[in-house]
């Protein structure tokens, strides 16, 4: 099924839109619906964004606040380089140009007026980075004997984590810490610290060392290698 034009849509992008000359801005997308409830309109956007960036992965989340609401495209993988400040922003407009055809936006800066209908916003995540490095080619790399799920459910209090490696500079290098607590989103270590549990595709585990991707645009190879010492 096509989804009809939506009445005054525009012909053009939301990044092609441009303030006339008394500062009013406005953007209707195409597969513009009136009333569309967040996860309808979250789940459009989903599929839509699969179909257009085929070869890339995305993960699509919601926010609801006082102001509104956001849906939030967060890159997980990509066949693009995105290390450079351009291409990154170049891609975060592309991507967000198709999302902003599910919405409007009217808007005047000069009146200090805005409305719309969703905000959008589109992130690099840090599984990107992960992917990223795995592509080049990473150091101390891991065999994932054990899955993200299985390691939560193994690992328990009065089992320590010695940071074996990590980033130049890092304060703990070399630091064994025990673990007084396992949550669902991370581990409470000794000196009022915690551990967040990354993405399953930024972890790995044989049974004796933990390895956590951290990159950035800065070292998409950056991680946190750690010796799990069982209690």
């Amino acid at each position: 099924m096509t989804d009809a034009v939506a009445p005054g849509a525009s012909a053009r992008l939301y990044s092609q839109t441009e303030h006339d000359e008394r500062g009013n801005f406005y953007h209707e997308g195409d597969l513009y619906r009136a009333g569309e409830d967040l996860p309808s309109l979250a789940s459009r956007i989903e599929h839509h964004l699969a179909e257009q960036f085929t070869a890339t992965s995305f993960a699509i989340r919601t926010e609801k606040f006082a102001g509104g609401r956001k849906v939030i495209a967060e890159i997980l993988d990509a066949p693009s380089d995105l290390t450079g400040r351009d291409a990154q922003n170049a891609f975060i407009v592309e991507i967000r140009d198709q999302m902003e055809r599910f919405g409007f936006t009217r808007t005047n800066p000069l009146q200090d007026f805005w409305s719309t209908s969703f905000y959008c916003e589109v992130r690099i995540g840090q599984a990107y980075w992960a992917a990223l490095a795995n592509r080049r080619g990473i150091r101390n790399p891991v065999d994932t004997v054990i899955s993200l799920a299985a390691f939560k459910k193994r690992i328990k209090p009065g089992d320590r984590l010695k940071l074996i490696d990590a980033p130049a500079g890092h304060r703990l290098l070399g630091t064994t810490r025990e673990i007084t607590k396992v949550r669902s989103g991370d581990l409470i270590l000794e000196g009022r610290s915690y551990l967040s549990f990354p993405r399953a595709s930024a972890f790995a585990c044989d049974g004796r060392l933990v390895r956590i991707a951290i990159g950035s645009e800065y070292g998409p190879d950056d991680h946190l290698l750690y010796e799990w010492q069982a209690a």
